[in-house]
């Protein structure tokens, strides 16, 4: 699958506004568009937690260990991962297991299993996390029929210690998954970073840049394609985005 053509690099600094949905809707526009962005607040309401829940999280993301497996030579990525199977309110953590995707999804990474920290107890044990599962997994649910969901959690800190870091090194992408949860924790000091979700088999698409912290976005992976464009520090010194990317599949974990 080509990716989209490349835009002017002045668009990389813009700011451009979510188009935000209501959280009532959420469902709604995932089946009729594949893709939806809620705001805080709306999340807030989704997941019936209010902002200090979900602030409580932010803070995991400060001790997350370096990536060691980009292909691209870089230092600007650090994460944890684990595995979930939501059975509608049952959430239950797995044993740990390698991330893989296929080469067909990840040009840059497939083939590969990567094994990664774990997320930390502390942060399973916030009141937001399962309400956090739950929720999502309920959308999809509403979508493909009630069934157990196996969850792939990823904290990402992508930092700018080379000057540039990069969210998406493997580029417009699918995950070969069912859906795809991502959502924003903190933006500090960088600019850059734009969202862009285009239609797997068609030419529209669009772009915006998720600034304020737990903003949601959510695809049908079938149906879209997305990536984040690179950021740059603001100043001299280092920034970073922080991001959560859960992802849903019904057919079981991705595996070689």
């Amino acid at each position: 699958m080509s990716a989209p053509p490349s835009r002017p690099a002045s668009a990389l600094s813009t700011l451009l506004a979510p188009p935000y949905t209501a959280p009532t809707r959420l469902a709604q526009a995932l089946q009729s568009k594949g893709h939806a962005v809620i705001g805080p607040e709306g999340v807030c309401e989704l997941l019936g937690v209010d902002m200090a829940a979900l602030a409580a999280l932010t803070p995991h993301w400060n001790d997350l260990p370096a990536d060691a497996y980009l292909r691209d030579g870089g230092r600007y990525r650090r994460r944890r991962h684990a595995c979930f199977v939501v059975d509608d309110q049952e959430v239950s953590r797995v044993p740990d297991r390698a991330h893989w995707q296929p080469v067909e999804y990840n040009a840059l990474h497939g083939g590969l299993e990567r094994w990664f920290e774990p997320l930390a107890a502390s942060l399973l044990d916030q009141p937001a996390w399962n309400r956090l599962l739950q929720s999502l997994a309920g959308i999809c649910s509403l979508l493909r029929g009630r069934r157990p969901w196996y969850v792939e959690a990823h904290q990402f800190r992508i930092d700018t210690t080379d000057g540039i870091g990069r969210p998406t090194p493997e580029g417009a992408h699918r995950d070969g998954v069912d859906f795809v949860a991502v959502l924003l924790v903190s933006r500090v000091g960088i600019k850059g970073g734009e969202t862009r979700v285009f239609e797997a088999e068609g030419p529209q698409g669009m772009r915006f840049t998720m600034s304020e912290p737990w903003t949601l976005l959510m695809l049908d992976d079938a149906r879209v394609i997305h990536e984040s464009t690179p950021i740059q520090p603001l100043t001299e010194g280092e920034g970073h985005r922080d991001t959560l990317v859960l992802t849903f599949r019904s057919s079981g974990f991705q595996g070689p």
